[in-house]
């Protein structure tokens, strides 16, 4: 069994929905009082055109200092990552990008990446995955100086189901993300991963529009790839039986 001490969240100094949801299950799940919360600036950048919202809006919540005075969190606005001090026995991301390697050193930072370490790395995976005919999960993984190449946790697969439309698929998947990483102990102690010989694939960037107009219109033939699957794992499925299928 790990033995957990201190916790620090690591999130921006602004309104932070996954902030806010990870913080009420770990809350939920008893460990208020072993939980630190460290805020950084939010830098603000350009609106970018995307076809599909595949997140929920995470403005729409409120400040983390807010929820540290309600529950008595102590709580520290930091001028940027290296002031975050290595005073606790592991730290969650729930928010601030890429951390510089100053702020990396000497922790044990985990992070909920929304797509499967290494084949899925760098940004807008969930519409990558679909575009690229992956299998959808969120990885629980340390973080280390390179990206999404830390040592992985779990692995847990987003279910796809017939009927699913992109929004289903998407608000589930983004579900998943939230209860792994607010179940970060659970997965210390019981680590699952089926997906050990996946292969490494080079990080992406955000998807453009052209590539997100060609990715609607893969999704429907996607959602029928996937259920078959999904058939397949309920029978024991593995990346192995993963690549038969495809």
């Amino acid at each position: 069994m790990c033995d957990i001490g201190k916790v620090g969240i690591i999130t921006y100094d602004v309104p932070h929905l996954k902030t806010e949801q990870v913080l009420s299950g770990l809350i939920i799940g008893g460990w208020k009082t072993k939980l630190m919360i460290y805020s950084i600036p939010f830098i603000k950048r350009r609106a970018r055109v995307e076809l599909f919202q595949h997140r929920p809006n995470q403005n729409n919540s409120i400040l983390p200092e807010i929820i540290a005075q309600k529950h008595d969190i102590p709580y520290k606005k930091c001028c940027g990552d290296y002031e975050i001090s290595n005073e606790c026995d592991f730290y969650l991301i729930a928010g601030g990008g890429i951390l510089t390697k100053e702020c990396v050193r000497g922790k044990k930072i985990i992070n909920a990446h929304p797509g499967i370490i290494p084949s899925s790395r760098g940004l807008d995976s969930f519409k990558w995955d679909i575009y690229e005919d992956k299998p959808l999960g969120v990885t629980l993984h340390y973080i280390d100086e390179n990206v999404d190449k830390g040592v992985i946790i779990s692995v847990i697969p987003t279910p796809v189901y017939k009927g699913d439309t992109l929004e289903t698929l998407a608000r589930r998947h983004y579900n998943n993300e939230i209860n792994i990483l607010s179940n970060f102990v659970f997965h210390l102690n019981n680590p699952i991963n089926d997906f050990k010989n996946i292969p490494l694939c080079e990080s992406r960037k955000r998807m453009g529009v052209e590539f997100e107009k060609k990715m609607l219109e893969k999704f429907p033939e996607y959602i029928k790839k996937m259920v078959m699957l999904r058939v397949v794992a309920l029978k024991g499925c593995n990346y192995s039986l993963y690549k038969k299928v495809f």
